[in-house]
């Protein structure tokens, strides 16, 4: 029987985060468990990437892998640009809003999730105090008044790994979390009616260090700018109702471009397809807690939004963040499973992931509505809006995750 402190189950950038920001600052044994590989980059951009804020990239260089990821292959943007396709509303952002705020010098980071993952991977595998079990999967989870038993499947030609016994478990594996399905755990869910298209282009006049969103009629697109120093290539998810998804992805490549650039007013010149297409359903859930007895859900294990502000990595990484300040804070005396802390976690947690699911909803809704009259008082607040300056700082600190009760692993230096 092995036994650690802490089992996580899922080896994503969300539960290694968490390993990391436990090791930092704690002297907790981890168990990691996981049977997804990590994978190569290849010369060409993966389709999955994150917009990466200033309170997620403090995470990264606390846990000292920022650096790997900027060395790897990382595209920042200085700028934002969004606006209405039914309507005559636009809202720029730029970095200098926040010269006098933060040190900062860019807006965000788009970065491919497997960057991400293979930076913190090879970070974890140097430390002594993290195990990983990728071989078999597991099959079973069981709590007991003081630990937990956990114990794996066998593999093809191969016995099952010895059980693992832990103190606590922790979740991060995913929207289709195994845990969460052993925990019983209700889930509050509502179908976004959108599929999300993502895919790798080429634009002819550049993205200008720019991250672009147009909402149309049928849901917002966006073009996030990606890392080849041509500084042309765009990493796109589009966000459509399901028959138009469905249509555009039997387009012709040559024709799916062309829909691009007529979506985008042409604003980044001519759209050229470079990679596969890849959909997927759009949903919203929110676990009824994050919290049973001796386990734990953090990221999309316990929450999923909408993608058209990009928060959905960063809310997990907070997570990550905030649970290992929790269980730090633990005296040597105290169960790491204290359901007083823990539970002061999940309240923290469900508060923060609650008000960005009502935030996007909110967004969503409103650019949903066609009606001309709407449409034009639509415009004419984001116009109203794109000139005051202290509302546009305001949303800007919001989409970088500066808050007064962020995490200590995630709060920036202040000037």
């Amino acid at each position: 029987m092995q036994k650690f402190d802490v089992l996580i189950v899922g080896a994503g950038m969300v539960g290694l985060t968490l390993a990391l920001a436990l090791r930092k600052t704690t002297n907790l044994t981890i168990a990691i468990a996981d049977t997804l590989p990590i994978s190569e980059l290849t010369d060409n951009a993966e389709l999955r990437v994150s917009a990466i804020n200033v309170a997620s990239k403090t995470i990264f260089e606390q846990l000292d892998v920022w650096a790997t990821i900027l060395e790897t292959r990382s595209q920042a943007y200085q700028h934002m640009h969004i606006w209405d396709k039914a309507g005559v509303g636009k809202l720029d952002f730029s970095v200098d809003d926040l010269t006098s705020f933060v040190h900062n010098e860019q807006l965000g980071w788009i970065i491919e999730n497997n960057v991400i993952r293979n930076a913190l991977w090879q970070k974890a595998q140097l430390d002594e105090g993290i195990s990983f079990f990728t071989q078999s999967r597991l099959a079973n989870i069981a709590t007991g008044d003081s630990e937990v038993f956990a114990s794996f499947a066998a593999a093809e030609n191969s016995p099952a790994p010895m059980p693992l016994i832990a103190k606590l478990v922790v979740g991060a594996d995913g929207a289709n979390s195994w845990l969460r399905k052993q925990m019983d755990m209700p889930m509050i869910t509502r179908d976004y009616d959108h599929h999300a298209i993502v895919a790798t282009v080429k634009c002819a006049q550049g993205h200008k260090n720019t991250a672009w969103q147009v909402f149309l009629p049928t849901g917002p697109l966006a073009f996030l700018p990606l890392f080849p120093a041509t500084g042309d290539v765009c990493s796109i998810v589009y966000s459509t109702s399901p028959e138009e998804a469905q249509r555009l992805i039997e387009l012709a490549p040559v024709d799916f471009a062309k829909a691009l650039t007529a979506a985008t007013d042409g604003k980044l010149g001519t759209v050229e397809l470079v990679s596969e297409r890849l959909t997927h359903p759009l949903s919203m859930r929110l676990a009824q807690d994050f919290v049973k007895e001796r386990m734990v859900l953090i990221g999309d294990a316990a929450h999923t939004i909408h993608p058209l502000a990009g928060q959905g990595v960063n809310l997990g990484l907070l997570d990550a963040a905030a649970l290992a300040e929790s269980l730090a804070s633990l005296s040597a005396e105290q169960d790491l499973a204290d359901q007083k802390v823990l539970k002061a976690f999940a309240r923290f947690r469900k508060s923060e992931a609650t008000e960005m699911i009502v935030a996007m909803e909110a967004i969503k809704q409103t650019f949903t509505i066609q009606q001309s009259g709407f449409t034009l008082l639509r415009g004419i607040g984001m116009s109203l809006l794109d000139n005051i300056k202290p509302a546009k700082k305001l949303m800007i600190e919001q989409a970088l995750g500066l808050k007064s009760d962020l995490p200590v692993l995630a709060k920036p230096a202040l000037k």
